[in-house]
């Protein structure tokens, strides 16, 4: 029982310290994003990605994948909090993991290769279009260093790991862009910019 243990929880520390490192900086302001564009307040998306991260780590998943907030849910609930209100939002994500289940349950991913590829295709590229429209608005109208600092983390993800793959670049360029930002006070949005963070636990509504 120790060995199983050690075999799937400790195998890989380091690689599993830094990997959580990334996602857990990368996830903030992803659940902040996915929230504004659902139109919940950003509190409601940042305790919703964390539970999810945590729930699944322990009854659910592999090695190796992340759960956490998804802009495919996040453009769904634009319409049902736009007409139903907030209250309706914690039942269809209850119904939506029952729904889950069952599907697990029957074993309905078998019928998935029967879709033709291109519905696949089309649904994929949809999504992403209708992200990145929704990310547009915060393009415009703000600092041009933003762009440099876009340029420079793109070309850290990128070019870094041709040549140095003990830490992961993105985890890199995270750190290194945010000490150059605090310790040359360039004027920058943060991700508090985007929704005011409260101390405080959300409420739920049903």
């Amino acid at each position: 029982m120790i060995e199983k243990l050690k075999q799937n929880w400790f195998f890989n520390v380091k690689g599993d310290v830094l990997a959580g490192i990334v996602v857990a900086l990368a996830l903030i302001p992803e659940a902040i994003a996915f929230s504004i564009i659902a139109g919940v307040d950003p509190m409601v998306g940042l305790y919703a990605s964390f539970c999810i991260a945590v729930i699944i780590a322990f009854v659910g998943g592999r090695p190796g994948m992340i759960s956490a907030a998804t802009g495919a849910m996040a453009l769904l609930m634009v319409p049902l909090v736009k007409e139903h209100g907030l209250q309706y939002l914690l039942a269809a994500t209850i119904l939506t993991g029952v729904i889950q289940l069952v599907f697990g349950v029957l074993k309905i991913a078998r019928l998935m290769k029967f879709i033709p590829r291109p519905v696949m295709i089309g649904f994929v590229n949809a999504l992403a279009i209708l992200i990145f429209m929704a990310q547009v608005p915060h393009f415009w109208g703000i600092n041009g260093m933003t762009y440099v600092f876009v340029g420079i983390t793109l070309a850290i993800v990128y070019v870094v790991p041709l040549f140095f793959k003990a830490i992961p670049a993105p985890l890199i360029a995270i750190f290194v862009l945010t000490v150059i930002a605090i310790f040359t006070g360039v004027n920058l949005n943060t991700v508090g910019d985007l929704g005011i963070i409260k101390q405080e636990l959300p409420s739920f509504f049903i």
